[in-house]
């Protein structure tokens, strides 16, 4: 007696000569998938060429001064329009010492609000206070500007900038007349705008740090502080620097609130008391009254510096982040 019969598959069942449409159908479904891939892909290559066409016109925008000036374009301090003698050093410096200002009262303050609400703090307590730290990122420039006119100014001339004065003036960094508006008004108002950058990142890569390594450091017998920094910090200190980095980035790129707070001078000065300039500021003071070929040119070089250190900057910051946050779970809060 023949053995029993091997039941066919739910494929096998299927006739396809019976079932031209399924043909059309398996055809058709290929070709939908090919077509979405390819429009994936052209967003994708947009962003690249976007970023390329850039560089492109700020480049060739940019070459008379160029050819003019050469590297000593950025290392020259004379910024006179009228006789077409440009130098862009008194807007690098200025750039320079107000993000760096800005990194100087952020960073502590920033990792200091991500420990709280990664490691300390109650969980009622710990959504309210994240969404309002993220929520300061979402405040346009031009209301943190206002804001520093009418409250942070004030209180810089009449409170702090006197008592910096009588106290650190030995320094050199803290003379002259307190008016409120120049250096030390545009890092304290950059840092503000920087912290919740590097509260978010600090609190990611915390966060990515697995529970095992704070379980461990305990059971050594550490207090909680020990805890936070040899098992935690210490293993999220390249996110975090990545996160510092980010922050920069946004410092050097900031205009608005900047620009209204600076005193907008080109001059280079060791007090912070004194006005300033940074790149983002002298492009939005001055390039609608560019008369000149050369004039323009010189701000858009300005611009093209701006933009390449802005990019380097964020990309080395990436790098820094993804080498912390790569593949590990999120520890679950409880």
């Amino acid at each position: 007696m023949p053995g029993p019969q091997p039941v066919p598959s739910a494929v096998e069942k299927i006739d396809a000569r019976s079932h031209p449409r399924l043909l059309e159908g398996v055809g058709a479904g290929e070709f939908a998938d090919r077509i979405f891939y390819v429009t994936m892909l052209a967003c994708g290559l947009s962003v690249l060429a976007l970023v390329a066409l850039i560089i492109y016109e700020l480049s060739t925008k940019s070459a008379i001064t160029w050819h003019a000036f050469g590297w000593k374009f950025f290392f020259d301090s004379d910024w006179d329009p009228v006789n077409e003698v440009y130098g862009a050093w008194p807007f690098v410096y200025g750039t320079l010492v107000s993000s760096l200002l800005a990194l100087i009262i952020a960073v502590p303050l920033g990792v200091g609000v991500a420990v709280f609400i990664t490691e300390m703090s109650p969980r009622w307590l710990r959504t309210p206070l994240a969404f309002t730290t993220e929520l300061l990122a979402a405040i346009p420039s031009v209301i943190y500007g206002l804001w520093a006119i009418f409250v942070l100014v004030p209180i810089l001339r009449d409170d702090i900038e006197p008592a910096l004065g009588k106290y650190l003036g030995w320094t050199g960094l803290f003379t002259g007349t307190p008016y409120g508006i120049g250096m030390l008004a545009a890092g304290v108002i950059l840092a503000i705008m920087v912290v919740p950058i590097i509260s978010s990142i600090t609190r990611e890569v915390m966060t990515a740090v697995p529970q095992q390594q704070r379980e461990a450091v305990l059971a050594l017998g550490a207090t909680r502080w020990e805890m936070i920094r040899v098992g935690v910090l210490r293993n999220a200190r390249a996110g975090i620097f990545g996160g510092v980095i980010l922050g920069l980035g946004r410092a050097l790129g900031e205009t608005m609130a900047v620009t209204m707070v600076i005193g907008n001078r080109p001059e280079i000065s060791k007090s912070l008391f004194a006005p300033g300039y940074t790149m983002a500021s002298v492009i939005a003071n001055e390039f609608s009254e560019a008369t000149s070929d050369k004039y323009l040119s010189a701000l858009i070089e300005v611009g093209l510096a701006l933009f390449i250190v802005t990019i380097i900057v964020n990309i080395f910051a990436q790098i820094l982040v993804w080498t912390v946050t790569r593949g590990t779970p999120a520890r679950a809060h409880g």
